[in-house]
């Protein structure tokens, strides 16, 4: 479950550096009330968090699950 929650916070902070990179525009801060609001850095702190966990997918082992017929 933590992965699945920490994936999430790595999309919505790659959509948030997309729409930076092409349009300019920081949606997290334009929501929450610009980057220095305090729960603007706490969801760009969850996200950074979010991603240095995420780092942790490219070294597991995965089962995969049995196609049965």
């Amino acid at each position: 479950m933590l992965d699945k929650i920490c994936l999430i916070l790595v999309i919505i902070g790659a959509l948030n550096w997309g729409g930076i990179g092409i349009f300019g525009f920081d949606v997290v801060a334009w929501i929450f009330g610009g980057q220095g609001a305090i729960v603007s850095r706490i969801i760009y702190t969850l996200v950074a968090l979010a991603g240095i966990w995420c780092i942790s997918l490219l070294f597991r082992d995965t089962e995969h699950a049995e196609i049965r017929d």
